[in-house]
């Protein structure tokens, strides 16, 4: 493959740098990123491959009562790489163990600044209070866990997100009553 069919309509100026979607294989994401900063280093890309990024946000979630902390990926299978795409720069971040090809090969096709844009505000807006790994909806049933309503079963009736909050009505001696419960305190009913 030679260099002017790597080259993009507009990316004519050469030198430019842009960021690039590269698909790898779900679930090695962190490995392949990890693999091509150690690359640029011991190959000297470092003028060409710029920053990788596995977009992430935290996510709380609760399992047998406990609850866990992790990183959930925006975008399974997929990371972004800033770089000057030329056909040496290509083969090097398509011959990463884990890389299965960039988003419109043979010809890659660049991110519009705009949208790289959001997905970086996107990653970096998470690093403060995590997300919930389960969202809830108005009209869904959900069992009580914690509490003195501990066991209770009801429907939620309004859902806060911005302070994580659930009402619920709850049937307590034969009449529906409101409890406002956190999101932690709430099992989805299947």
């Amino acid at each position: 493959m030679s260099e002017e069919t790597l080259q993009t309509p507009k990316q004519e100026a050469a030198g430019e740098k842009f960021w690039y979607v590269v698909h790898t294989q779900t679930g090695y994401e962190d490995k392949v990123k990890d693999k091509i900063l150690t690359q640029i280093k011991v190959r000297n890309f470092a003028d060409r491959v710029f920053n990788v990024l596995v977009p992430t946000e935290n996510v709380l979630e609760v399992k047998q009562n406990k609850k866990t902390l992790r990183k959930r990926k925006f975008f399974p299978g997929y990371i972004l790489v800033e770089m000057i795409l030329t056909s040496e720069s290509y083969w090097f971040i398509r011959n990463i163990i884990g890389v299965t090809g960039f988003l419109g090969d043979p010809v890659p096709v660049p991110l519009p600044e705009e949208e790289i844009a959001g997905i970086v505000e996107l990653t970096t807006s998470t690093e403060g209070k995590p997300k919930h790994a389960i969202q809830f909806s108005h009209g869904e049933q959900v069992r009580i866990t914690e509490g003195p309503f501990k066991h209770f079963i009801g429907v939620i009736e309004e859902v806060n997100e911005t302070k994580n909050k659930l009402k619920v009505m709850v049937t307590v001696f034969d009449r529906a009553t409101p409890v406002e419960v956190d999101y932690l305190q709430v099992e989805k009913i299947n």
